[in-house]
C-alpha cells in the first residue's frame, strides 16, 4: 500500500491549491480516507475526511474553504483548497484505512493505518 501526495507549493493568501493523493497497491474504493496537516512546532491535526460512501467531514478551521473528494476509478484522493490563509501553512498528509471508520473516530490520526509522505503548502501574507 502506497500513498503519494502532490500538489503543494507556495501561494499568496486568498489563492487556491489542489492536492492529490495517488494510492497504489490495492483498490481503495472501500477505504475511508482523510487529510491531516502539521505545521512547524505543532501537532498533526485533522483537516478533512471522506468515507467510502463519499460522506465528508471537515475541521471547523477549513469548513467552507476546502473540499475533499475522491475518484475511485483513478484511486486518487483530492483536497481543493480555496481562500488560503497563512495559518494553513503546513505539511499536508493523506491517510487511508480499509473499511469503515466509526464517524466519531474519523478525525483521529490513529484511525488510519497508511500514510503518504506529505506535501508542503506555504501561504504567504
Amino acid at each position: 500500500v502506497q500513498l503519494q501526495a502532490s500538489g503543494g507549493g507556495l501561494v499568496q493568501a486568498g489563492g487556491s491549491l489542489r492536492l492529490s493523493c495517488a494510492a497504489s497497491g490495492r483498490t481503495f474504493s472501500r477505504d475511508d480516507m482523510a487529510w491531516f496537516r502539521q505545521a512547524p512546532g505543532k501537532e498533526r491535526e485533522f483537516v478533512a475526511a471522506i468515507s467510502m460512501f463519499s460522506s465528508n467531514m471537515y475541521a471547523d478551521s477549513v469548513k467552507g474553504r476546502f473540499t475533499i473528494s475522491r475518484d475511485n476509478t483513478k484511486n486518487t484522493l483530492y483536497l481543493q483548497m480555496n481562500s488560503l490563509k497563512p495559518e494553513d501553512t503546513a505539511v499536508y498528509y493523506c491517510a487511508t484505512r480499509n473499511g469503515r471508520i466509526v464517524t466519531s473516530y474519523r478525525s483521529r490520526a490513529e484511525a488510519y493505518d497508511s500514510w503518504g509522505q506529505g506535501t508542503q503548502v506555504t501561504v504567504s501574507s
